[in-house]
């Protein structure tokens, strides 16, 4: 019914890290601090979270319009009209829309940590045989 909003509410607060994080990584550049030119930037690795996130809550939204649970009136949702449904609907978001968002919050992790194997790998030179 709604488990969408808890990977859209994820994504909204990681873009505002990302935001935050990107500008630090723009002060440190400019202070002329050296910048590792084949390490993969932590503002970067974020903005593929947000990407995911929001990805995968766009796809939800349309699949849940596409089944009638999100209509174009006041509340919007369609479980919001009764109390009964109301529960139903937090309950899911609380169950499946938290699994959800840690599910694709864990493969983004995994992402990362092959992101960095491959390019320590690029970094370090090839053994003669």
């Amino acid at each position: 019914m709604a488990c969408f909003i808890v990977s859209a509410a994820e994504a909204a607060v990681v873009k505002a890290v990302e935001k935050v994080e990107e500008k630090k990584e723009i002060k440190r550049a400019e202070s002329g601090e050296e910048v590792s030119s084949t390490r993969i930037p932590l503002s970067r690795k974020l903005k593929w979270l947000s990407y995911m996130l929001m990805g995968g809550s766009f796809l939800l939204m349309f699949e849940h319009i596409w089944h009638g649970e999100i209509v174009p009136w006041f509340p919007f949702l369609s479980a919001m009209a009764d109390q009964a449904d109301m529960m139903e609907m937090f309950h899911e978001m609380a169950t499946v829309g938290v699994c959800m968002a840690l599910l694709i919050t864990f493969v983004w992790a995994g992402i990362c940590i092959v992101a960095d194997r491959i390019v320590k790998r690029a970094e370090d030179p090839v053994p003669e045989v």
